[in-house]
């Protein structure tokens, strides 16, 4: 995937671990609209890259906005763009998104945990200037971790709830009610901490069918411990080629001049999707949803394998 230049414009300090970073084009034109939820790939100076969610104005075109919380654990990545300066080079993507307002909900519960915050952050702006109806749950540690917390409470007081040092059997309670007090016609978005979505999800799914429940997850899928790779064949553009058992779809593709655009090669960015025309595939990402994999019409080609001897792919 091409990358493209921008500068850091302005760094501000929201947390004592969480910053925002923002981002312009080098010439000072504007940097473009992008829709709310969307994200990029954020190549920094490390030559990491990592994807965070655009937490500005989706309306706003000066510069995008990045949150990035300083991980203890960091292999550089976070790291490093916290030691970031106004002026400084980076290189992003074109802004993609996996976490879509629904056209067709009359009303959207955004939960969201720690920096999960990032993507309900301008879905909530975005809804709140366009008068749609919504509730935010934010839940953190403490008031002094809660990242953007000054501007919900001023921007959308009534339609913020914030849980603030929420213990976990606590939050099981909270989630509990959103989901029975929901209006008809809702649909749940998630964003947070692995074990956070994978709970809140599994509270909603009492209430809310896997279509109506949207979640981002920047984590990379565990394999389980029986998980065995096997080799396959791939078809494209009526030419087959074998993926042995240590090769990738993307990559087997690609040295034999696909030129499929890949970014995580985790199967959390969604780059390198391809649409299934023949075959079952073994699902192993943590883009698709629940439902796209059980259609089996797409599948993440840096990660996911085959159910079967032959899959018959083409250009997503």
């Amino acid at each position: 995937m091409a990358l493209k230049e921008v500068i850091v414009s302005d760094i501000v300090h929201e947390t004592p671990s969480i910053i925002s970073i923002y981002l312009s084009r080098p010439d000072g034109t504007p940097i473009g609209h992008y829709t709310p939820g969307a994200h990029i790939d954020v190549e920094g100076p490390t030559a990491i890259t990592r994807q965070y969610s655009l937490c500005g104005r989706p309306d706003g075109d000066d510069a995008y906005m990045v949150a990035v919380k300083r991980e203890p654990d960091s292999r550089g990545g976070s790291a490093a763009l916290h030691d970031l300066k106004v002026g400084d080079a980076l290189k992003i993507s074109e802004s993609r998104n996996l976490i879509t307002i629904a056209p067709e909900a009359s009303h959207h519960i955004l939960v969201a945990a720690g920096i999960g915050i990032t993507p309900m952050l301008s879905i909530a702006r975005y809804l709140d200037v366009r008068d749609g109806s919504f509730e935010l749950h934010y839940f953190a540690s403490s008031e002094e971790q809660a990242a953007f917390l000054p501007v919900l409470m001023e921007k959308c007081p009534d339609k913020l709830h914030a849980h603030m040092g929420v213990q976990r059997d606590a939050q099981n309670e909270i989630i509990e009610r959103m989901t029975g007090a929901a209006p008809e016609g809702s649909h749940v978005y998630v964003c947070g901490p692995q074990g956070f979505m994978e709970k809140v999800v599994s509270i909603c799914s009492a209430r809310f069918g896997p279509e109506e429940i949207h979640m981002e997850n920047f984590h990379a899928a565990e394999p389980g411990d029986d998980v065995e790779n096997t080799p396959f064949v791939v078809e494209l553009d009526g030419e087959s080629y074998d993926v042995p058992a240590d090769r990738s779809i993307v990559d087997v593709l690609n040295e034999n001049g696909a030129e499929i655009d890949t970014s995580c090669r985790e199967g959390i960015c969604g780059t390198c999707i391809m649409e299934v025309l023949e075959g079952t595939p073994e699902h192993r990402d943590n883009v698709l949803t629940a439902a796209e994999k059980e259609a089996n019409e797409t599948i993440a080609t840096c990660v996911s394998r085959a159910a079967c001897p032959k899959l018959v792919l083409d250009y997503y």
